[in-house]
C-alpha cells in the first residue's frame, strides 16, 4: 500500500512489541524503513521477535526488556534510547485483560490491568513526551485502545476503565502538546485474534458454549481483522504526510461496534458454573505463561 521507504528516518518504540499486534506493527514499521525499538517483559521473546523481524525486513530492531508497570524502569530505558537518538514515534500497545464477573475481582486483579494499561501507558508517554519537549522534537504517539471506550464493556471493567482513560489522555494531550508538534491518536481494534489475549478473552470453554470466536456473525463485514490491516493504519498515522491528524480514536473493527456494541454483553446469560469453568481455563493459560517465562 505504501512505498517501502515511507518511514525512513523514523525511530519508533512499540511497547508489547514481542508478540501479537505489537510485533505485527513493529515488523510493518521496519519494512517501511523505520528503526524500531520493542519493549516487553520477556527478554527471550523479544530477542526472538527482533531476529524474526530483521530476517523478514532487513530493518533495524532493538529489543529491550522493560516492565512498564515500573516507572523507574520506563524512565531509565527511555533515557537510554534518547542517549542514542530521539524517538520520532511511540506506540502504546502493551496491555493485559481477561474476562470475569466484576464482583469476583480483587483489588490486585484490578491493578494487574490498570498498572499496565493506564499507569504504564501514561508513564511511557510522559517519559517520551518530556524529552521531545525539552529537545524541541516533533513526534507522533499511537495508543491501542478498544471500541469499549465509547460503550463500556461488562465483564472486562478494569480494561474498559483503563482504555477509556487512555483515550482521554490521547485527546487531552493532543491539545496540550499540539503546539509543540506532538500528535496523539488512538486505534480501537475489533477482533484481531492473537494467541495470548484471545485465550483470556475467549477461553475455549466459553467459545464452545457460546459459539463466539468461531465466526463473525456480529461483524457487518463478516470476518475477523487481519494484522496487516491494523499495521497499515499505524503506518499511516506515523507517516510525515499525516501531520494534521491528531486527537482521534479510530475504530478498525469491520463495523462491529456500530452493529452490536463490540463488547461482552452477551455473557450476562452465563451462570456460576460457566464462570467457574472459564476461570479454570484462564488460570491454566496464566500458569502456562508463567512456566514459559521461567523456563
Amino acid at each position: 500500500m505504501f512505498r517501502p521507504d515511507l518511514l525512513a528516518g523514523h525511530r519508533i518504540l512499540v511497547t508489547g512489541g514481542g508478540t501479537g499486534l505489537g510485533k505485527s506493527m513493529a515488523e510493518a514499521f521496519a519494512a517501511h524503513g523505520a528503526a524500531v525499538v520493542i519493549w516487553g517483559r520477556r527478554g527471550q521473546v523479544l530477542e526472538e521477535a527482533a531476529a524474526e523481524i530483521r530476517e523478514a525486513t532487513g530493518g533495524s530492531v532493538t529489543p529491550m526488556a522493560v516492565d512498564i508497570r515500573n516507572p523507574g524502569a520506563i524512565d531509565e530505558a527511555m533515557q537510554a534510547i534518547f542517549d542514542e537518538a530521539p524517538l520520532t514515534g511511540l506506540v502504546n500497545n502493551a496491555a493485559g485483560n481477561f474476562i470475569s464477573r466484576t464482583e469476583d475481582l480483587s483489588a490486585n486483579a484490578f491493578n494487574a490491568i490498570a498498572s499496565i494499561v493506564a499507569h504504564g501507558t501514561f508513564n511511557t508517554t510522559v517519559a517520551a513526551g518530556k524529552r521531545w519537549i525539552a529537545g524541541g522534537h516533533r513526534a507522533s504517539v499511537i495508543s491501542i485502545v478498544t471500541t469499549w471506550v465509547w460503550t463500556g464493556s461488562p465483564f472486562t471493567v478494569p480494561s474498559a476503565m483503563s482504555k477509556a482513560g487512555v483515550a482521554a489522555m490521547t485527546q487531552s494531550l493532543a491539545v496540550e502538546w499540539g503546539p509543540k508538534g506532538i500528535r496523539l491518536n488512538a486505534i480501537a481494534p475489533g477482533p484481531f485474534p492473537t494467541k495470548g489475549a484471545w485465550e483470556r478473552l475467549m477461553p475455549e470453554p466459553l467459545a464452545r458454549k457460546t459459539g463466539a470466536g468461531t465466526g463473525a456473525s456480529t461483524i457487518p463485514l463478516r470476518r475477523m481483522g487481519e494484522h496487516s490491516e491494523l499495521a497499515q493504519l499505524a503506518i499511516f498515522l506515523m507517516a510525515d504526510g499525516c501531520d494534521y491528524l491528531t486527537g482521534e480514536v479510530i475504530a478498525i473493527d469491520g463495523g462491529q461496534w456500530l452493529a452490536s456494541s463490540g463488547n461482552f454483553h452477551a455473557l450476562t446469560n452465563l451462570d456460576a458454573n460457566d464462570w467457574a469453568m472459564i476461570g479454570e481455563a484462564i488460570r491454566a493459560t496464566n500458569q502456562k505463561d508463567r512456566a514459559q517465562r521461567t523456563a
